[in-house]
């Protein structure tokens, strides 16, 4: 279905379409403009994780947006690129899940407030790194298995609230770790990877504050990074941007900066989502004999 969706007076003459799209290779084309920024939209392009997504175009006067809600992985995601107003007129037809992890741009951060709490504002570089570039560093790392779950949840839950992961999230995703005193005290893994689609997008890495400061984050990091780069040719990061311990440890391994992000947990404002719903059912019945939704500014 498609929505016809009109912004104030200034625009009032002038609809924002939205659309869903539902075929890969379009979407592919409209990404591969900013891969960097989309390496983890790219990878829900793969055929095991593309059923689970959601994709949205709004296009207008001002430009075209484009937003991904993911349910693949460990949670819930939305991705957004394009027109800021664009994605404005995305959002109030579709806002997605009531939680989600959010990776935008900085121009889009204005909009995203309008129907979500920013938990976390703070901007974020995104490096990226090639085999030329990739300076490995040898370190006491292995390839964690679904069997280590367990252990990998009790690292994770040091500093924050208990985690969740299952046997499938390690082997599904690439996941190295580091033992010591008969525990797993540093970790490295991938938000999301897809040797189909080439793109992997590296994360998670944590180490035990008792055991920090001593090369571990580096070893587990450059262990995930040798085993993506074999299978994909777009692997990215995120770090916060005064974290300078960490931007050395990336800028070590062969890692560049390609833009200023934010990725941020986010919280839906309507937290039942009726309000959507009521604009979807009204744009749904006004545009019916064109088989539209049009919403009026």
């Amino acid at each position: 279905m498609t929505a016809t969706v009109s912004r104030g007076e200034e625009t009032a003459d002038t609809p924002y379409t939205v659309e869903p799209l539902r075929d890969p290779d379009e979407i592919r084309t409209i990404l591969q403009a900013d891969r960097p920024y989309a390496a983890y939209a790219l990878a829900q392009l793969d055929p095991q994780m593309f059923k689970r997504n959601e994709w949205y175009r709004a296009s207008g006067p001002s430009g075209t947006a484009l937003v991904l809600h993911s349910r693949s992985g460990i949670g819930r995601a939305l991705f957004a690129v394009g027109d800021p107003q664009a994605l404005d007129a995305a959002l109030k037809l579709h806002p997605g899940p009531r939680f989600a992890f959010g990776s935008l741009y900085p121009e889009h951060l204005p909009i995203i407030e309008r129907y979500f709490v920013v938990t976390r504002p703070q901007t974020m570089h995104r490096m990226s790194i090639t085999t030329e570039r990739f300076q490995p560093v040898d370190g006491p790392a292995r390839r964690l298995r679904g069997r280590d779950a367990p252990a990998v949840n009790r690292l994770y839950s040091v500093e924050a609230g208990p985690t969740a992961y299952r046997q499938n999230h390690l082997e599904e995703g690439v996941y190295y770790g580091v033992e010591a005193d008969g525990r797993l005290v540093s970790i490295a893994g991938t938000h999301v990877a897809s040797p189909a689609e080439g793109v992997a997008v590296v994360g998670n890495v944590f180490t035990h504050p008792r055991y920090r400061s001593g090369g571990l984050a580096t070893a587990t990091t450059s262990a995930v990074t040798q085993e993506v780069l074999q299978s994909c040719d777009l692997v990215v990061l995120t770090v916060e941007e005064d974290n300078e311990h960490a931007l050395r440890v990336y800028d070590r391994l062969g890692y560049v900066t390609e833009c200023t992000i934010h990725e941020t947990p986010l919280i839906r404002k309507d937290p039942f989502g009726l309000s959507s719903l009521l604009r979807r059912m009204i744009a749904g019945w006004r545009g019916r004999g064109q088989r539209k939704e049009v919403l009026p500014g």
